[in-house]
């Protein structure tokens, strides 16, 4: 790989762990410009590349029969010059709890405008504290993709939870020739309101007590308690699931069952982030800012309103400023409420 013009990414920067990498494969595969990050995930308990971030960086391989250096569990380094996208019939699978969710947004934006359709098989965790659960991804993240031109639907097959994983789902891409700009600043009317408690081979009373808290602290008192049993997972695990679907956008915020963690903190955990939403006269929630950012970019423009904006947001941002010739702008609009536009430098 001598001779190569390689953008140089330093991992250690903004949250310093693995949206800096997953992001440039993502940019990487989209644009074809060819990257070296070091410093991959310096600040972890456990440096470098784990399983989750290497399945994102095979498959990100894959997608671009890209050549790669410095793919293996541990590694801090990593050189990765892509070939093309090509699109097709693939399957990923992470072989523990790590994210599917994660290694799909990864390839996703780059066969958003491939030649043909693919089709995704995606295994590994689904449902788990540091990464968008699928819900999120079918509700929240895919419908604002439809709307700038590719058509991509997902399925759920089997939750996977912490700490076996097993989830799977797939994907299907119709591709767009090009995508669409996006403006959402205004919420609109909130058309649908939904609380759902997901059990696996735990007591059902778990989902209830997490439901009734939810219900409570959101005064959604009108809504029945909902609570299904995940009988296909392959491991115990609970998530509840708010969901706020408006005229222009949905936010989905999720509470995580764990050990130590009683079913009413779950429940306030979800209850709190929605609420905050719901007050804040955001267009989109904090998580799905940073993930619809890059997308928008690769449109070469867009506009929305957000709460605060997080450390992976920032890096986002910063990220997209290497690879793309563009800009994003943030306002603040008052302490709640941030307008972030994006646009052609």
């Amino acid at each position: 790989m001598k001779n190569i013009d390689l953008i140089t990414i330093d991992g250690t920067r903004g949250e310093g762990g693995g949206q800096i990498l997953r992001s440039s494969l993502t940019l990487s595969l989209a644009t074809g410009k060819p990257f070296r990050i070091t410093g991959i995930r310096a600040g972890r308990s456990k440096p470098g590349l784990g399983r989750q971030h290497l399945t994102a960086v095979r498959a990100a391989k894959e997608v671009g029969g890209a050549k790669v250096m410095g793919d293996e569990i541990g590694s801090t380094d990593l050189t990765f010059v892509p070939r093309g996208v090509t699109a097709g019939d693939y399957k990923f699978a992470v072989g523990t709890a790590g994210s599917a969710t994660l290694v799909l947004q990864t390839v996703l934006p780059a066969l958003l405008t491939a030649e043909g359709p693919s089709n995704l098989v995606l295994e590994g965790g689904t449902h788990n504290r540091a990464a968008p659960p699928y819900e999120f991804i079918e509700q929240a993240y895919l419908p604002l993709i439809n709307r700038m031109g590719p058509q991509v639907v997902a399925e759920l097959k089997r939750p996977g939870f912490e700490p076996a994983g097993g989830g799977c789902f797939t994907v299907s891409v119709k591709p767009a020739v090009k995508l669409k700009p996006l403006e959402i600043c205004d919420p609109g009317e909130i058309l649908e309101r939904s609380i759902r408690a997901v059990v696996a081979h735990l007591d059902h009373g778990i989902g209830v007590k997490e439901f009734n808290v939810v219900r409570k602290r959101l005064d959604w008192l009108d809504l029945e308690v909902k609570v299904e049993s995940a009988a296909a997972a392959i491991c115990p695990g609970n998530v509840i699931l708010v969901t706020a679907r408006r005229e222009h956008a949905t936010e989905v915020t999720t509470g995580f069952g764990r050990l130590g963690a009683p079913a009413a903190k779950v429940g306030e955990e979800a209850a709190r982030e929605m609420q905050h939403y719901l007050s804040s006269d955001a267009a989109i929630g904090r998580r799905l800012a940073d993930q619809i950012m890059l997308p928008l970019a690769l449109a070469g423009g867009g506009k929305f309103t957000t709460q605060p904006l997080s450390n992976h947001a920032r890096t986002q941002a910063e990220t997209i400023a290497r690879f793309l010739p563009v800009t994003v702008e943030v306002e603040e609009k008052d302490r709640h409420l941030y307008e972030v536009t994006i646009k052609s430098a």
